[in-house]
Formats: structure tokens, C-alpha cells, sequence
């Protein structure tokens, strides 16, 4: 055995290599990448050919070969060991099979090596191929307990929401959590139910209407986020009665001429007097005003009329016609309102997964980023939870796309995640200001979200439903509906914790009718003005421009 250099171009493919399979593009650039930075940490291994050629075949390594070539290598070093009577075999099956990737906790460990060696996260970041954002995650690990690190290395990790929140805790606190919550042997941890102990409302000073002054006098301290980008302001309190209150006194000292101050509903719209109606255009001045809070405190206000009073004008409904009889009483509906907030919330966790995750092509893509800007909240409110503004949780993705002298340049893979990222601030299924409308069940039918809702056979959405549907939900199982209602959810709800449920309303697909009437409305309807009064259409002049010739300008540049 001895080592030698060699053009990794020369280096021969093993036909008894046990990875058949292709590597994803992502690894392979990744491989590449640190290879280029730092080169091979372990070289192949290789043998002469058996048939007495000059060649060597790779026993162990064909990925880091490929990468070599891929980083622009001249030369590697490779090991040289005689061939093995079984063409390699067995090598190439324990080499593949018996290494262990790096847990994220020693992954955080390395990256603080590291920086104390006087790299920057965003040379690390360069060098391993990941995004900048990924090595600040794993940073944050610093601040996390050490019972929950040991957790963490066995390869049980939160998302990067729950690890946020549970490094901006103290170490007292979430010690104290940690007791409570701490998984039994063998068994993974309720990471939500962690981070759901430690969370604290964080109220944003950029959402304040109040002034200095009156934060002071409220006692608010502002404490910086850390972790948020560097051009915008990320002040906050947890100190929520406090904010509430000096906002509520803000409005209070700035209530306009026929105003009033009002509290917002359950999907954070404000609460009108009886029969006010909004007004979207110009006010007049016998128009009111009323200010709230919204979910995230902030002041908003908007603008009512109500209506003018009516004259009598002769006996009442019930004069004229008399009594019509006993009104039957309303049906409850199949799917109370909560269980159709829930459909909203599970259908935009969905959406936003698939949007992440799943196979798209660029065309498509491109196609959804088009009908995302067509939906209802093109202001745009957020559906992704972030807090901030749009444009706020944009700009970082859209700084990527150019360069210091103000020119686009980007490669394909950042051009994707920064759409794909756009698509998830944009569209939402959420039964609030940031509803999409119908543009968020097509995206989600093109993307397949379907496949990512999550298992609704639960207690908490069964009690969203009607007799009548719940029965219907015994449809496809084993379930026979009971006597009473709670007997039939209960026997779901034991049955759907070995199966996934789905209920039908929760489906992507638009209702045909629905999509016929949108595609409808939303129709590009030509001008009949467009010709000559004989019905004839002029040709193009040279200045003018061919429609025709624009269409197929942006053929040419999809292509």
C-alpha cells in the first residue's frame, strides 16, 4: 500500500461499485466546494487493473474523484492497494455503509473551532457550500443547555423556529422546561412543546406608535435581536401589557373627530358598530374613524359610514303579512369556523412545504411567481408568520441576485431559493388579511401539497365537525358510526392514529365552477377598437412594436 499523484481524469469507475444510485446535484456541489477550499481530507483508493493494464480502478472514493475533477484539480493523491478477488465488492459496500455523517451538534462545534482559528461565517459558509444563514442556526446552539445538546447530537433536532426560541432563553429557564418535557429513553422530544414553555411574545419597536418618552414611562427596556438582519430595526420587548398599554394611550392622545378606539375579531379584522359599513375611497367628513391593535400590536385604523336613517313608510313586515309560521332553526354547518381556520392554517403549512421540498420545475415556478402577485393579499400581508415586512424578508434574497456594481448575478440554484422563498411570503391559505384566494389551491395542486397536509384525524379538528360529517369520514375505515357524536369521534380518533386522515375541504384543488368564474373574471379581453372602422387591423410600421415579435423575444429568453 503506498501513496501516489495522480490526474483524477485517469482514475477508472469500479463496475462492482455498490452506490448505483446517483448523488443529488445539491451534494455533489457541496463535495465540490469543499473540496476546492480545502481539498481531499481522505484520498481514494484505488488498484491496478487486474488486467494488466496501466490504469487504476477507484475501490473507495468515486464521489471525491468526481468532485476533484468537478474543483478543477490537476492532480490528487490517491492510496494504492492491490486489487480484491471479489472486483471490490465488499469494500465498496462497508465504505458506503459503515460511516456515519456529523451530528449538528458537532457540526457547531467544528464551525466554533473555526471562528476561533479566525474564519468568518461567511467564509465557512463559502467553503462548506451552505448558506450563511445555516452555520448562524447552528451557532446558536452556544446558548443551549447542555442536557438538550446531548439530546440534540443523537440526531434530535427542532426546527430552526423552537431552536430560536429556545436559545433566547436562559439557562435557568430552560432547565426548569427541560425537567418537564425531558423524552424518555428511546424516544424523541416534543420539541414544540419545549419551545411553547420558553416562548415569550415579542412585541417590535418598529411596530410602535409611542415615542420615547412614553415607552419610558411605561418602563419598556428594548433588547436587540441579534440574529435579524442588519438593516432593519429589531428592538424588542416581552414586556406585552406594557407595549399594549402605552399603544392604547398613543391612540387614546391621537383619536381624530369622530373616532373611536375598537378591538379586532378573530381573524384581525376590527370590530365595526352594527351596520357601519368600510370605506375604501375618498372619506367625507361625516365618515368615522376607528383605530385598533392587530395581532401583532400594532395601530391601525380604518374608515366607516354608517347608514342614513330610514323613514317609516307604513306597516312592518309582520303588519303586512302576518305571522308566516314557526322559522325551522338553522343546520349546523359540516365544518365550523374553527375547523376552517385550521383547514387554512394546515393547507398553508402544507403549501409552504411543498413549495420548499418538492420537485418544481423553473417554468413552473416562474408561472406561480406570476399568479402569487394575482392573489387577494398583494399588498402583502404574509402568510409565512415572519414577522416584519415583505419587503424586509425579500431584500436579503433579492441582494443575493446582484452585484456591488448594481448588476444581476446569480447561478440557478440561488435564483431558485430566492423565488421559492418569495412564493412562501406570498402565498397563504389563511383565513385572514394575507388569504390568497384561489391562487393558493392552484399553486398548491401544481406542488403537490396535498401530500405534505397532516393528519386531521385529531380530536381537536373532529370537534370541528357535524354529525353528518363525521359519519361521512366513516366512510372509507372500519369505524361504524355510534349513537352519539362523541362516541363516533372518539372511535375516529383512535382509528386515525394508525392512518392519515385528510378531509375532503382540505384538498388543493379548486372547485371547477370556482376556477371557471376566476379564469372568467380575470380575462384579457381585446379592445374592439382595435382595427380600422372596416374591420381591417393596420400592419406594424418599423417604429411600432410586433406583439408577435415580443412573445417570441421571451420564448427566446426562456429557452
Amino acid at each position: 500500500m503506498h501513496i501516489i499523484k495522480i490526474d483524477p481524469h485517469a482514475l477508472k469507475d469500479n463496475p462492482d461499485d455498490a452506490r448505483k444510485s446517483k448523488s443529488t446535484p445539491q451534494g455533489d456541489a457541496l463535495l465540490a466546494a469543499t473540496i476546492k477550499a480545502v481539498g481531499i481530507i481522505q484520498p481514494p483508493v484505488v488498484s491496478p487493473e487486474a488486467d494488466g493494464g496501466n490504469g487504476f480502478i477507484i475501490q473507495a472514493g468515486h464521489r471525491r474523484t468526481r468532485g476533484a475533477i468537478a474543483a478543477e484539480l490537476e492532480e490528487i493523491e490517491v492510496i494504492v492497494t492491490d486489487p480484491a478477488d471479489d472486483g471490490g465488492a465488499m469494500r465498496s459496500m462497508v465504505e458506503n455503509i459503515a460511516r456515519e455523517p456529523l451530528n449538528p451538534v458537532d457540526q457547531w462545534r467544528a464551525i466554533e473551532r473555526l471562528v476561533a482559528l479566525g474564519w468568518t461565517e461567511e467564509g465557512i459558509a463559502a467553503a462548506l457550500s451552505l448558506l450563511v444563514r445555516q452555520i448562524k442556526k447552528l451557532r446558536l446552539l452556544a446558548n443551549v443547555l447542555p442536557a438538550m445538546l446531548d439530546q440534540m447530537a443523537k440526531g434530535d433536532m427542532p426546527d430552526e423556529r423552537q431552536l430560536r426560541t429556545i436559545a433566547a432563553a436562559s439557562i435557568a429557564e430552560q432547565k426548569e422546561v427541560w425537567k418537564a418535557h425531558k423524552p424518555k429513553k428511546n424516544e424523541t422530544t416534543s420539541w414544540w412543546s419545549v419551545a411553547n414553555g420558553l416562548s415569550k411574545t415579542r412585541m417590535y419597536a418598529r411596530d410602535a406608535s409611542f415615542d420615547d418618552k412614553l415607552a419610558q414611562a411605561y418602563g419598556i427596556a428594548w433588547v436587540e435581536d441579534l440574529f435579524a438582519p442588519a438593516d432593519e430595526d429589531s428592538r424588542y420587548t416581552t414586556d406585552v401589557e406594557a407595549f399594549l398599554g402605552a399603544q392604547q394611550e398613543w391612540m387614546t392622545n391621537n383619536l381624530p373627530k369622530n373616532g373611536m378606539i375598537t378591538e379586532s375579531n378573530n381573524w384581525g379584522q376590527p370590530e365595526l358598530p352594527k351596520k357601519a359599513e368600510r370605506v375604501y375611497g375618498k372619506p367625507k367628513k361625516s365618515d368615522h374613524t376607528a383605530m385598533y391593535l392587530d395581532r401583532d400590536g400594532k395601530v391601525q385604523s380604518v374608515v366607516y359610514r354608517m347608514p342614513e336613517p330610514r323613514k317609516a313608510n307604513g306597516m312592518s313586515a309582520k303588519g303586512k303579512g302576518g305571522d308566516r309560521g314557526a322559522v325551522a332553526p338553522a343546520q349546523r354547518p359540516d365544518i365550523t369556523q374553527k375547523g376552517q381556520d385550521m383547514i387554512g392554517d394546515f393547507r398553508t403549512d402544507a403549501l409552504h412545504e411543498a413549495l420548499q421540498r418538492a420537485p418544481i420545475e423553473d417554468d413552473t415556478l416562474m408561472a406561480l411567481l406570476v399568479i402569487a402577485f394575482a392573489g387577494q393579499n398583494v399588498r402583502v400581508d404574509s402568510g409565512s408568520g415572519n414577522s416584519g415586512s415583505f419587503r424586509s424578508q425579500i431584500a436579503p434574497h433579492a441582494a443575493m441576485l446582484v452585484d456591488e456594481t448594481g448588476n444581476l448575478t446569480f447561478d440557478q440554484d440561488t435564483l431558485r431559493i430566492a423565488v421559492r422563498s418569495v412564493l412562501i411570503e406570498v402565498l397563504s391559505c389563511r383565513r385572514n388579511m394575507s388569504n390568497s384566494g384561489i391562487v393558493s389551491r392552484i399553486a398548491g395542486a401544481v406542488v403537490g401539497a396535498d401530500s405534505f397536509l397532516p393528519n386531521m384525524g385529531t380530536e381537536d379538528f373532529l370537534l370541528c365537525l357535524s354529525r353528518k360529517a363525521l359519519e361521512a369520514a366513516c366512510a372509507d375505515t372500519s369505524v361504524l358510526p355510534r349513537n352519539k357524536v362523541r362516541d363516533t369521534r372518539a372511535a375516529l380518533v383512535e382509528h386515525f392514529q394508525e392512518e392519515r386522515f385528510v378531509h375532503g375541504s382540505a384538498l388543493f384543488a379548486p372547485d371547477a365552477n370556482e376556477l371557471a368564474d376566476w379564469k372568467a373574471h380575470n380575462e384579457i379581453v381585446e379592445d374592439d377598437d382595435a382595427g380600422d372602422a372596416d374591420g381591417s387591423v393596420d400592419e406594424p410600421d418599423e417604429g411600432d412594436i410586433d406583439p408577435d415579435a415580443v412573445s417570441e423575444g421571451f420564448r427566446e429568453a426562456a429557452e
